[in-house]
């Protein structure tokens, strides 16, 4: 029990510095663990922790790096030029469609099962519109988060798979009566999209996007680093790279370091013209996976103190055997915070079994306990576990704090519209 309260203690004490802005998230992702590590009785084992933590989460570090790079060049050789001049056309200045187009490009992009990807391609995509028209980039993130964590729930998706294979049944057995609980989510979330857009046009009245030369439509900011005449090859490789992505044939950081490779032989093949491109990109760079690492020191501690197991454990001593009947609601909304708190694999891995075989006492069947615990997947999204976040936000550049405020509401209210159309569609409900 103490090494629960001391879990959530830290959890919390990192949520209060970070969005009160007290302390700059990198910071807070280092000096909160150590500190409460030490109040757990450890000392110079927690150096040990940190690494092993900073291992696992190496591999997305590297990924995230080279893709910011990546993509960063594609914005800067022009790639997306035309892509902002025929949404600008296409909008008519109104911040009502621009911001329904962000759902619908995002639900798009989110068919691969891959948050990374998602953020990257649909920020890459929009972010130019959204500074041209003054809107709030914080209105991007929102939506494009609840879009991932809604698509997530697929077959593919990390959450389905993982509570597949804890509970030894198949993925499509939780997937496809999800179906129609995931439709409505994304209805709602479009509904939202409109509410967001109405407010916006309100701040801002429609513009008048005239006609005007080719330079005023472009992503990038450089002028000589333009590469107009290799916008096919770029369009080419991007697309062979996003289709590489899908198949999970290579590892996405073999993949986008050999995507980085190659697009700098075609756009840069100089190295002084690279080195300009590449410094241009670093503080996005050092942002990010400065962020990913600390936060890989952060859960190394969490998990090598006992903090992840005993979390979990805490919360479960808390149903009182009664309510045995509607453990799949239960799950559902132990889901947010749960997940919130602790990484995915420690969930779907650690908990749900147990979560499983208590509802099973009463005539629970466990498919209808792993899709419950599955609703709480758009709120999961806003933890400071997930790097997928990080690299969310440092695109569009907002504050990670200043994102979970504005979004943490409309991330419950995703998870409730979710969670209700489960039940109402006859997914899970009491005793089943």
């Amino acid at each position: 029990m103490t090494l629960a309260v001391l879990g959530f203690a830290m959890v919390t004490a990192f949520m209060i510095l970070i969005m009160s802005g007290r302390l700059a998230p990198m910071v807070a992702l280092i000096v909160v663990p150590i500190i409460f590590g030490v109040l757990a009785g450890h000392g110079l084992d927690l150096g040990p922790m940190m690494l092993e933590g900073v291992k696992k989460i190496a591999p997305t570090g590297v990924m995230i790096m080279f893709a910011i790079l990546y993509f960063g060049l594609m914005i800067d050789a022009g790639l997306f030029d035309p892509v902002v001049r025929r949404l600008l056309a296409a909008v008519r200045g109104d911040p009502v469609r621009v911001v329904l187009g962000t759902v619908v490009l995002a639900v798009l992009v989110s068919l691969d099962g891959d948050g990374s990807t998602t953020y990257m391609v649909t920020i890459a995509a929009l972010l130019p519109l959204y500074v041209r028209l003054g809107l709030d980039p914080r209105v991007m993130t929102c939506l494009v988060m609840l879009c991932s964590g809604v698509m997530n729930l697929t077959p593919w998706g990390g959450p389905t798979a993982r509570a597949a294979a804890a509970l030894q049944v198949e993925a499509d057995a939780l997937f496809l009566p999800m179906i129609p609980a995931m439709g409505i989510a994304l209805v709602g979330v479009l509904g939202l999209a409109w509410l967001f857009g109405r407010a916006e046009r309100r701040r801002l009245g429609v513009l008048t996007l005239v006609a005007t030369p080719e330079p005023a439509f472009t992503v990038s900011t450089d002028p000589a680093a333009r590469r107009p005449g290799r916008l096919w090859v770029n369009a080419a490789l991007t697309l062979s790279l996003l289709a590489t992505l899908v198949t999970g044939l290579v590892p996405l950081p073999a993949l986008f370091m050999g995507g980085f490779a190659l697009a700098t032989l075609v756009n840069y093949p100089r190295p002084q013209d690279l080195r300009r491109r590449i410094a241009a990109h670093a503080p996005n760079v050092m942002a990010m996976v400065s962020l990913i690492f600390a936060a890989g020191a952060f859960t190394g501690i969490l998990a090598g103190t006992g903090m992840v197991e005993a979390m979990p454990k805490a919360l479960l001593a808390l149903i009182p055997p009664g309510l045995g009947p509607y453990m799949a609601p239960i799950t559902a909304a132990l889901s947010l915070p749960m997940t919130f708190f602790v990484s995915n694999d420690a969930f779907y891995f650690g908990v749900l079994p147990i979560l499983a075989e208590a509802g099973a006492g009463f005539g629970v069947d466990k498919a209808a306990i792993g899709a419950a615990s599955l609703i709480g997947q758009p709120f999961h999204l806003l933890s400071p576990l997930v790097p997928s976040t990080y690299l969310l936000v440092s695109l569009a550049g907002v504050e990670f704090g200043a994102h979970q405020r504005f979004a943490w509401r409309w991330a419950v209210a995703t998870c409730g519209v979710l969670g209700v159309a489960a039940v109402a569609t006859g997914v899970f409900g009491v005793g089943g």
